[in-house]
């Protein structure tokens, strides 16, 4: 592959991965690529494969974050607070 193609494919790459939907996607191609490049010189395949692995990830992640988000924000809710009544008076002598 030349190098004008390899440029071309990673400038592709990396225009499609500037949206927040593909989260994960650079730094997967990135390492896929290396990893196919050194196992045989396919590193737009590994790239492309380290993309949707990385993207696959990404969501997980977040997907987890959620998750805990909500359940701690369950959990405050679900704890009772505290009210001091309004017309308490104090019982200690100075």
């Amino acid at each position: 592959m030349s190098m004008k193609s390899k440029l071309a494919v990673v400038s592709t790459a990396l225009l499609l991965a500037a949206g927040s939907a593909n989260a994960g996607c650079v730094k997967g191609a990135v390492a896929g690529g290396v990893v196919g490049h050194v196992a045989g010189k396919h590193s737009v395949l590994g790239a492309a494969v380290g993309c949707a692995i990385g993207h696959h990830s990404a969501k997980k992640k977040e997907k987890l974050a959620q998750q805990q988000a909500q359940q701690q924000q369950a959990a405050a809710a679900a704890q009772p607070t505290r009210v001091a009544p309004a017309n308490t008076v104090s019982t200690t002598r100075k």
